[in-house]
């Protein structure tokens, strides 16, 4: 019975094995391929099945939508580009209408408009004109240079706008489309009033060209052409100036009439055949019509939109009628290698993926740097086998070098501030409270002697290194060196209540760092080092000063000049300190709870006829309002 039983247990044991064995066992990335794959093939196969069957009724139903999607592309681009000149002109008229701005300061007014027509690429000229017809505002040339003008516009600007009828409830009002010797232009208008009387008017002007750009850019190829009409019959664009698809060839330059341009198509559109198959489109206003030309047959479609200008717009489109069938036969195509390339492309795009995410990835992660100025940390972007990739990883590459070249001459704390606050406005020169730093080397000249160049320029490097990091940390900006010396000031381009106290305690900061070095200098051999700095508090000019493209962000004035007379003057007042730092009333008053400080005097300084109150500061004492927060905080 056990034999038995065994016998029974190993049979039983062979047919499982079997049914393992046979059992289908396959990857799931192969299940999810094939499956995947699968579907689609089904799904595709369905899809350009019933494309066939219904060709000519989905062509029609593809081009009824394609002549809504181009005709409304077209017209969205026209809104959005003279919206945004007609928005301009109303959200200036209430800095007029409230005495803002106006007749009474012309170039103030004149510096406003410039800067509003700067933000606005759309814009090429801002004009104001008076009930008299007096007219001054804002010109931007071709090459974005800005002309301010007075009753006398710049020459090549003397027809870019036109005056519509006005009252004082007139909205914006477009004027007549402008033809001039250097383009087209649409102009709109609003009518200024104070007190409920108009006293003048408002225009603004835009230029066709930069219109025409955008809508040839809808121009899917050599098969479609894209149109404007206005003024009735004037073409003011063309898309395809230089060969029509006729074969003609333009007579005349945009704009021109339709009758003297040469294109047949256009010429034709008064006797085309309106196609009623088209009634989605006709119902949103969208007319199309077929043309026929001595070469070929044309699928126009139109539309007529309220024109910036006096007169209604036509916009439009047309093709070569053989596109139809075209369609048919692509759809018939497609369903031979729809599959395969879906396939293909899938893997190849999964390959495109991953190689595409990696350098864009690195690009993301090292942007981050740049954003922060930390150019130290970023690493160069490795070149690509994709021209486009490879192409950001050099201008990449080359931008982070720029930038660390220009950070050799300008100060990073200086360029982190004025990205921060604003660029140009913040660089503008302005007149300032500021406390100004100047540092010298005594006898710097002599001990230069015994040095050769290489050791000078190190020397001086590494004591400017010091001098530098000590006015970065009190949140300082450097202005230049000069020899031995150094200029550095507080007060813009952040403004700050304390500034005479972060100089001080950056002279101070300094004065340390000097006598360590000296102390590691004297254990070499070599001799100590003394250092004259003055610090004074006034008024001076702060921002950009230079001509052309030569600016430097710094400061001058009277303020300058004093602060480098009491660095002069550590000559006489501590000749024999290692380290003296001078300061006028000024500064000192600004000191709360100082007790490192003790007058000295008053003194004429050279070039100077007043006397100025001076004071000694103890280059080792902490400065007044540290002091004084220290006891707050106790308290």
């Amino acid at each position: 019975m056990a034999g038995e039983k065994q016998k029974h247990m190993d049979v039983v044991s062979k047919i499982k094995g079997k049914k393992r064995r046979g059992r289908l066992n396959m990857p799931l990335t192969r299940i999810i391929s094939f499956g995947f794959g699968g579907f689609v093939a089904i799904a595709l196969a369905l899809v350009l099945y019933l494309s066939v069957l219904a060709n000519f009724k989905n062509t029609f139903s593809l081009l009824n939508d394609k002549a809504i999607l181009i005709t409304q592309s077209m017209d969205r681009q026209l809104r959005d580009h003279f919206q945004s000149v007609e928005q301009a002109v109303i959200d200036l008229k209430p800095f007029f209408d409230d005495g803002t701005m106006g007749f009474d300061n012309i170039d103030e007014t004149l510096n406003k408009l410039s800067v509003a027509i700067s933000t606005n690429n759309r814009i090429n000229v801002v004009v104001l004109t008076d009930l008299k017809g007096d007219s001054f505002g804002v010109y931007k040339a071709q090459n974005g240079k800005l002309w301010p003008f007075k009753r006398q516009i710049p020459v090549g600007g003397e027809k870019t706008y036109t005056l519509p009828k006005l009252t004082a409830d007139s909205g914006p009002t477009w004027g007549a489309l402008v033809h001039s010797d250097i383009g087209q232009y649409s102009n709109v208008s609003v009518p200024l009033v104070r007190d409920g009387k108009m006293f003048g008017s408002l225009t603004a002007a835009s230029s066709i060209k930069g219109l025409g750009e955008v809508i040839r850019s809808l121009d899917e190829g050599e098969d479609t052409t894209t149109f404007i009409i206005a003024s009735g019959d004037q073409v003011i664009v063309h898309s395809d100036m230089d060969v029509f698809q006729t074969g003609n060839v333009a007579e005349k330059k945009l704009p021109v009439a339709i009758s003297e341009l040469g294109d047949p198509v256009l010429a034709g559109l008064g006797s085309g055949v309106r196609l009623e198959t088209f009634q989605k489109a006709a119902k949103l206003g969208i007319e199309v019509s077929d043309v026929n030309t001595p070469r070929d047959n044309f699928i126009v479609m139109r539309s007529v939109i309220p024109g910036y200008s006096d007169k209604p717009w036509v916009i439009g489109q047309y093709f070569r009628g053989v596109t139809i069938s075209r369609e048919v036969h692509r759809l018939r195509g497609s369903a031979v290698v729809g599959l395969g390339a879906l396939i293909v492309a899938v893997l190849i795009a999964i390959w495109i993926g991953r190689r595409v995410a990696s350098p864009l990835k690195k690009l993301a992660i090292q942007s981050e740097h740049v954003g922060k100025l930390s150019l130290d940390e970023v690493v160069p972007l490795p070149r690509s086998r994709v021209q486009e990739l490879d192409q950001v990883a050099l201008a990449f590459n080359s931008m982070v070098e720029g930038l660390k070249a220009m950070n050799i001459y300008v100060p990073r704390s200086l360029f982190s501030k004025l990205m921060r606050l604003g660029g140009q406005e913040a660089a503008g020169a302005r007149e300032a409270e500021l406390t100004i730093l100047f540092t010298d080397i005594v006898g710097f000249t002599a001990l230069s002697e015994h040095m050769s160049a290489t050791e000078t320029a190190s020397y001086l490097n590494e004591h400017f290194s010091i001098l530098v990091e000590a006015v970065e940390n009190e949140g300082g900006t450097v202005d230049k060196f000069i020899g031995d010396g150094m200029l550095a000031f507080w007060g813009a381009p952040d403004a700050r209540a304390d500034h005479a106290a972060a100089a001080v305690r950056t002279a101070r900061s300094i004065a340390s760092a000097l006598v360590l070095c000296n102390d590691k200098a004297e254990a070499q051999g070599h001799s100590r080092v003394r250092l004259r700095m003055g610090i004074h508090t006034g008024t001076a000019v702060v921002g950009n000063v230079g001509a052309l493209d030569r600016w430097n962000y710094t400061v001058v004035g009277d303020t300058v000049n004093v602060t480098d007379r009491l660095q002069a003057l550590g000559r006489e007042v501590g000749a024999n300190d290692e380290v003296v730092i001078l300061a006028s009333a000024d500064t000192a008053s600004q000191l709360p709870g100082e007790q490192g400080e003790e007058r000295v005097g008053e003194f004429v300084l050279r070039g100077r006829s007043t006397k100025l109150d001076v004071w000694k500061l103890d280059p080792f004492a902490t400065t007044g309002d540290a002091v004084a927060a220290v006891s707050t905080t106790a308290a």
